[in-house]
């Protein structure tokens, strides 16, 4: 089998964790040995000691781009839904995954910030309105959208299926479902 790392970016509440599962389950049918790298996760789990300055987000997207390319290069389509906001981390990323030979596609979940405040999954966006917080990524804390990425999803336009289905287009197109 034919690994991959298919990393999905957007703001908080984009809907990339959302779409990561929808697109993993489809995958797993198929029988495709498939992981899902959820951000909020890894920093429960791996990258706990880590804070939110522009250095630990490098750092941060920086080992779960190891993790994805070790996976990928072993036969596993690696699904990465993580906000990582800075284009460089982001191509670093991408820069090793050419460097080992594993597939990369990088996939920008492109929804408007005010969809994301409203979805609010995780509650940040009504804190940090409140002052609670502060580091938002996307309202008081930079994201840089990706300029070329290998597919745009704008997850408030179609449902998560639709939003599944655009992206396992194509990876089938690429051989890699």
């Amino acid at each position: 089998m034919t690994g991959a790392t298919i990393w999905l970016t957007g703001l908080p509440s984009a809907g990339k964790t959302t779409i990561a599962y929808e697109l993993a389950g489809r995958l797993r049918e198929e029988g495709h040995r498939v992981e899902v790298l959820d951000g909020d996760e890894i920093r429960t789990f791996l990258t706990a000691g880590l804070g939110f300055s522009r250095e630990d987000r490098h750092t941060n997207v920086q080992r779960i781009g190891f993790l994805a390319d070790l996976l990928a290069r072993n036969g596993v389509k690696t699904l990465v839904p993580v906000i990582a906001p800075y284009a460089d981390s982001r191509e670093a990323v991408r820069k090793r995954h050419q460097a080992s030979g594993a597939a990369y596609v990088e996939v920008h979940v492109a929804t408007p910030v005010e969809v994301c405040s409203e979805r609010d999954v995780k509650g940040l966006y009504a804190k940090q309105a409140a002052g609670e917080i502060s580091g938002l990524t996307g309202v008081d804390d930079p994201y840089e959208e990706p300029t070329s990425p290998d597919l745009r999803i704008e997850s408030h336009t179609q449902s998560v299926q639709e939003s599944a289905a655009a992206l396992h287009a194509l990876l089938a197109e690429r051989g890699l479902a």
